[in-house]
């Protein structure tokens, strides 16, 4: 009994004196295809997990199929958890601005539609003011010679797309390769980034 009692001491003191959980935030972008998106958010420095679906809709349980069909206000999203004490939500923002095109309103690149719209939701009055402060400071950087429209909307329900969308870069390398150059979305990085380093990007 002694050696019980002993035991569940060290186990509880080492319990006690082990590193503390992060604490985590989420982040929820959307910015046209979610594939796409994925990749850069997944290689970060302090991004815990990601997970792509749908954000903005009011319809419970949305499919691809749906938010596909156009007829909803759900637009492809990602949502980024991560320790804010290695990341924050700015430097989220400084990666996402990096992967898409902040001055198309119809969609992004080839992929043509609402659910397509590229759109950062924020959850507080803290975020929106650095959102719009990050946004300010993309329209006058002079890397743009059209408007920045992209959107900043209030935080809504995230709900995860099916399994075979998640991390489709590693699911389907070739494929996923095809479909991003195909889109004009990495010729499009490169041109408008190519004087940032790769692991900025």
């Amino acid at each position: 009994m002694k050696r019980l009692v002993l035991l569940a001491h060290v186990f509880l003191t080492q319990l006690l004196m082990a590193d503390p959980l992060p604490q985590t935030r989420t982040a929820v972008f959307a910015g046209g295809c979610f594939w796409c998106i994925q990749p850069a958010f997944d290689k970060a420095p302090g991004v815990i997990k990601t997970v792509v679906g749908y954000c903005a809709g009011t319809e419970p349980n949305p499919t691809y199929a749906l938010v596909g069909s156009e007829k909803t206000n759900y637009r492809e999203s990602i949502e980024i958890t991560y320790d804010p004490a290695k990341i924050n939500f700015d430097q989220l923002l400084d990666i996402y601005w990096r992967q898409i095109d902040p001055t198309q309103s119809d969609g992004q690149f080839t992929d043509i539609g609402p659910s397509y719209r590229a759109a950062i939701f924020v959850q507080n009055e803290e975020e929106r003011k650095i959102a719009e402060g990050s946004k300010a400071k993309l329209a006058a950087s002079g890397r743009f010679d059209k408007s920045i429209v992209t959107e900043i909307l209030p935080a809504m329900k995230f709900w995860p797309a099916e399994e075979y969308h998640q991390k489709y870069y590693q699911q389907k390398p070739t494929e996923f390769e095809m479909f991003e150059a195909g889109s004009g979305r990495k010729a499009f990085e490169k041109k408008k980034w190519s004087d940032v380093k790769p692991e900025s990007r």
